[in-house]
Order: structure tokens, then sequence, then C-alpha cells
């Protein structure tokens, strides 16, 4: 009687241990210089776009402290949705053994959510709109707030909505899976990639939506005063 083949099981540093990544190739590039570069691309288009606003700020009325760093919110935006998660959204099936540099960042996030390395259904769904809707929109919303639009704040408001939405769509899921996708607890892996990287699209989206409030709130009333001037 023939012994019976084991299968083939590649190790992995995923959760739950006993996931199944056949393809997977472990990464060649260290967590440092993935997490440097996604820092340092932010860090350059923060401090572009704070330049931009303040030579714009010097043709018109300026934009303030807080509102330029909301539009360079919405510029980091437009490039992680567009650019890092439009990678996720193309290339999701092919991330796991796959060696770009892009392909290594998700990889790399993954130990914190493992449901982008299996291309899970409901994330390449709400990354896909969030790169193809929100990444484009994020850019049109600095170039509505730098040259003053009338609906900037229109924009501002759409834009965090969808943001909110989808992120808490995404830690809905998987508290419904029991959190099942990462080593709980994991002062990094659960609390810094899980955790606080995406509380930012829960924080500061509720922020911008509440201004969005307010500032349409204002033109709506004097518009209604006008309208009651006239009657």
């Amino acid at each position: 009687m023939g012994l019976e083949a084991k299968p083939h099981v590649v190790a992995h540093p995923y959760w739950p241990r006993n996931l199944k990544l056949p393809h997977y190739i472990p990464n060649d590039r260290p967590m440092w210089q993935i997490l440097a570069f996604l820092f340092s691309i932010s860090g350059v288009l923060l401090i572009v776009t704070w330049s931009v606003a303040g030579w714009r700020s010097q043709k018109a009325s300026p934009l303030g402290t807080w509102r330029s760093l909301a539009v360079c919110w919405f510029a980091i935006c437009g490039f992680i949705h567009g650019v890092i998660e439009g990678w996720f959204s193309l290339y999701h099936m092919e991330i796991p053994g796959d060696q770009s540099f892009l392909s290594q960042l998700w990889k790399e996030y993954a130990k914190g959510d493992s449901r982008y390395v299996i291309a899970d259904n409901f994330t390449v769904c709400m990354e896909t709109i969030t790169a193809f809707a929100w990444g484009p929109l994020s850019l049109w919303t600095v170039l509505a707030f730098l040259s003053r639009q009338p609906y900037r704040f229109v924009l501002q408001l759409v834009v965090s909505l969808g943001q909110l939405y989808g992120d808490v769509l995404y830690f809905y899921t998987e508290y419904r899976d029991g959190f099942r996708h990462s080593e709980m607890w994991h002062p990094i892996y659960f609390w810094f990639y899980f955790v606080f990287m995406n509380a930012l699209w829960i924080i500061i989206p509720s922020v911008l939506i509440l201004d969005a409030w307010k500032h349409l709130s204002a033109s709506q009333r004097i518009m209604d005063a006008g309208k009651f001037k006239k009657h």
C-alpha cells in the first residue's frame, strides 16, 4: 500500500494560521523600507500641497492653517486611494506571489488583515470603489479648494461620507468575522496597521463632514434670508 502524498503547505505570516496560500512568496524588502516609502511620499505630498496652498493664498483670500491641512489630507487621500488601493484593485489576484514594490506593501499590510492576500470579495469591491471613485474625487476636491470653486464643500461632504461609510463597513465586517484575519492585540499588526491606520478614515472624515455641514448650512441660511427679503 503506497503512502499518500501530503499537500504542499507554504509557510506564511498571516492569520488564521491554517490559511492556504499556495502561490505566496515572502517579501524581500524589510518592513522599514515599505513604511518609509509610504510615509515619505505622504510627507512630500503634504509639503507640496501646503506650499501650493500658500502660494494660491497670496493671490486670493488665505485658506488658513486648518483649511490648508484639510486640502493636504485630500491630496494624500488621492495618492493612497488612486495609486496604492488602485494597485490592489487591479492586481489583487497576483499580490501573494508578486514581488513588485506595491504588492510587497500590501503583503506587509496584510499581516494586520489577511483579507488582502486572499482576495476577499468585500475587500476587493470596497477598495475598487475607493480607488476609482474617492481617489479622483479627492484630487478634484484639492483643485476645487485651491481655485475657490463654489461646490468645494459639496465635494468635501461627498468624499468624506464615502470614506466614512467604507471604513465603517471595513471594521464591521471584520468584527463580524471575529477579527480572525489578524493576530489580536499585536502592537504593530493589529493596533498600528489594522486599528490606527484605518481609524484615521473614521476620525478625519467625521470632522470634515461636520465642517462641510456647517458651511453648507450657513450658505443655505444666507440664501433663505435673501429670498425672504425679496418677498
